[in-house]
């Protein structure tokens, strides 16, 4: 697996467009995140099934709840800290009023797909070493459609620096910013967008730093993982991703283990930490979604 290899979405041609098309009605956001480009560059024929047993997870009223239960348990483990989270205004970034609205609403966009991508990271990984746990639906909610109108038409495309497009006098921030997600290259897709508005980024991180070091931000990590598992425990079916059914739709041993290595890499390595860093940043702009359903 090149992680490096992607296949974006302007290039996507056939099946793999429709797919795509899919993806962002499903999560109802205009963004296919990296995770599915890459894998779809990578192992076509194993994303076109893997997006078959994954969507029905996204199209339940669980489902729902758990969204807005993700979001809600980071913010509340902040709001329960001694730090208070900061809120911004326009005026207190300097930015034009087209830009203001630009950066809300593509921050809108990650905030809704922050916890389907933290759902999608743990079923696969869990499910591709042996590891989820049988359906269990109780009530429902969990077979009941998801609301027509959550997190629906909140957001708006993304548009993203390169990393090495970062502005000089963010160098500081962003060697910050890794240091503390434990990058030593690279650039989370949240960041390369938000660096597009330093007025922004910049006071946002110096005024953030504090609070996602803290004990509060790290339970609030913890609970919101914990909130995954549980909404694990509710899925309305089990989606046929082990290595077993794997060999079973014809893939062989060496892309199996390849594709292990790749989902465990989103699941347990710095990622996680990066999506609810996602829901903070929404709250301070007020561009977050819903918190209760």
């Amino acid at each position: 697996m090149d992680r490096s290899k992607q296949l974006y979405e302007q290039d996507a041609t056939d099946w793999q467009r429709g797919m795509y098309e899919d993806i962002k009605t499903t999560f109802r956001a205009p963004i296919v995140n990296w995770y599915f480009r890459s894998l779809t560059a990578n192992e076509p024929a194993f994303t076109r099934y893997l997006w078959g047993q994954l969507k029905p997870l996204f199209q339940t009223r669980a489902f729902g709840r758990y969204a807005v239960s993700y979001r809600d348990t980071v913010l509340s483990a902040i709001e329960d800290g001694p730090a208070d989270l900061p809120r911004y205004r326009r005026a207190d970034t300097a930015l034009r009023p087209a830009e203001w609205r630009e950066l809300r609403g593509q921050l809108a966009t990650f905030d809704v797909v922050a916890p389907r991508l933290a759902l999608t990271f743990a079923v696969c990984d869990r499910a591709m070493h042996g590891d989820l746990p049988d359906a269990n639906p109780e009530g429902a909610p969990s077979t009941a459609p998801l609301p027509p109108w959550l997190d629906r038409d909140r957001g708006q495309s993304v548009t993203m620096l390169e990393a090495g497009d970062v502005p000089g006098d963010l160098s500081e921030t962003v060697d910050e910013i890794r240091a503390f997600h434990g990058l030593e290259e690279g650039l989370p897709s949240i960041y390369r967008c938000l660096a597009q508005w330093p007025g922004y980024l910049e006071p946002a991180w110096t005024d953030l730093e504090p609070i996602l070091e803290s004990e509060a931000f790290e339970r609030g990590c913890r609970d919101a993982d914990a909130v995954v598992d549980g909404h694990l425990e509710e899925l309305p079916y089990t989606p046929r991703l082990s290595p077993n059914d794997l060999a079973e739709q014809g893939f062989d041993d060496e892309t199996i283990d390849d594709i292990q290595h790749y989902v465990r890499a989103f699941n347990r390595g710095a990622v996680s930490k990066v999506l609810q860093t996602i829901v903070t940043y929404a709250a301070t702009l007020d561009a977050g979604g819903e918190r209760s359903l």
